[in-house]
């Protein structure tokens, strides 16, 4: 009768480690110390390797399944076995025998016991000199261990997905038999937010890899009286570009006031010497705004499709969200750094003009660097406003209202302005967008810097 051992797991520091990774089947031949399983703890990645050469007979674990030390992994018919008996054809373990071991007989050679757990990167270089390196692994089918559709990937892996919101099923794996790795989640990541797909269908809608549950069905009628209204075509478009955005861009928002009091007396003189315009806070607004793009080139840039360049842009086109009767649209002033406060306002009146009546066209809402979202006519203290890719940045701007601020000697009425400056964390960090909020609220509470 053939020899059959047992391949058991060693010592591995802990109990109930999941099995991520089988790379045997029955029929395989074996070399010593080639990979059988991979196990994963909450702390590391680990493979078992055979104890001894031969020919896998039966595999006794499966992926999910949680080990410990002295659990069975495969029956093996060793290599150079002598021809047992019959009295002696049960299965023999690759452990000493229970008696054995109270006699505590000489060290039981290298074949009977069980070897080491190897770790990742056993590499020339990373194995001590003298120690003889794993033999070459066997190539390996990822349908053998994840048969069918479902994708190669270790429940920490899976878990880092969910993190993230992916979708392990889009993600390629790029480890040994398709083996989907951290990075590659992290890659997938990367492309999904610089090329801002577009949901799929299907039970879970998957925006740029991010998989979100499907939508609820409530049939509102059974609850009273309700009535349909379909969303008009630019809210369809706009709602499609925000959500995409929200979901796509990290945003943080960072609140500024400023001190309008002598800007906003400013504007009355302009308004009652130029009595044709409109002259709104909003071309100050602008102004200032192109000063902090000037002063902070990161702002006026976008990632590319990769997601790893920034494109720093010399001109300063500035977006204006304009509400009208069918949703926000955002046309955009173009070259506002070449036109001063007068022209801005003309431009503005004409264009918002356009925008109600529902004749822009696609060039004048395109090629912007950053928006300006200004509710100080309506009300409110501050929001979040979305930023509007690929920009990286937008100010929100909230209704201006008198408050007593401290001057030193007394309490004086000043008109105060409240800001909210949303950015990409990904190109922007908490410290310059603090920064660019300070100089943003300092051009604007000191009219002669405008005028410069």
């Amino acid at each position: 009768m053939a020899d059959l051992k047992e391949a058991l797991v060693p010592d591995i520091g802990s109990d109930k480690v999941p099995v991520i990774e089988v790379m045997i089947k029955a029929g395989d031949r074996v070399e010593k110390e080639q990979s059988l399983i991979t196990l994963e703890s909450d702390k590391a990645t680990m493979e078992v390797p055979a104890p001894f050469a031969g020919t896998v007979k039966e595999v006794k674990v499966k992926i999910g399944d949680e080990v410990s030390e002295g659990t069975l992994i495969a029956i093996i018919e060793a290599d150079g076995a002598a021809v047992a008996s019959p009295a002696a054809a049960s299965v023999e373990t690759a452990r000493p025998s229970a008696p054995a071991a109270a006699a505590k007989p000489a060290a039981p050679s290298v074949v009977d016991q069980p070897a080491p757990v190897a770790a990742r990167g056993a590499l020339p270089g990373n194995v001590p000199e003298g120690d003889a390196l794993p033999s070459a692994r066997p190539p390996l089918d990822a349908t053998i261990v994840m048969p069918g559709d479902a994708p190669y990937a270790s429940p920490a892996i899976r878990a880092f997905a969910r993190e993230l919101g992916v979708d392990v099923t889009q993600v390629k794996g790029s480890g040994r038999g398709g083996r989907i790795q951290r990075e590659d989640v992290s890659a997938w990541v990367k492309h999904a937010l610089a090329s801002g797909a577009r949901p799929t269908g299907g039970a879970v809608a998957s925006v740029g890899g991010l998989s979100l549950l499907p939508w609820p069905k409530v049939d509102f009628a059974k609850f009273g009286a309700i009535e349909e209204k379909p969303l008009s075509r630019i809210q369809k478009i706009s709602g499609a570009n925000l959500s995409r955005n929200w979901v796509m861009i990290p945003h943080v928002t960072q609140h500024e006031d400023a001190d309008i009091t002598e800007m906003d007396a400013f504007r009355k003189q302009l308004g009652a010497e130029n009595k044709d315009l409109k002259i709104s806070p909003l071309v100050f607004q602008i102004k200032a705004v192109v000063a902090a793009l000037k002063a902070f080139p990161q702002f006026n840039a976008s990632l590319d499709e990769s997601g790893e360049k920034l494109i720093l842009k010399k001109y300063f086109h500035i977006g204006i969200a304009v509400d009208t009767p069918d949703g926000l649209v955002v046309p955009v002033l173009r070259d506002c750094d070449q036109k001063g406060l007068l022209d801005l306002a003309r431009e503005m009146g004409e264009i918002s003009k356009k925008a109600r009546d529902k004749k822009l066209g696609p060039a004048e809402m395109s090629g912007g660097c950053f928006s300006i979202s200004s509710l100080g006519g309506i009300g409110g203290t501050g929001f979040t406003p979305i930023v509007n890719a690929p920009e990286v940045a937008i100010l929100g701007v909230s209704k201006a209202a008198i408050k007593p601020v401290w001057n030193g000697k007394e309490f004086a009425p000043r008109l105060i302005m409240p800001m909210s400056l949303s950015y990409d964390h990904r190109v922007i960090d908490g410290a310059l967008a603090a920064r660019f909020a300070s100089f943003l609220a300092s051009q604007l509470g000191d009219i002669r810097r405008l005028l410069l």
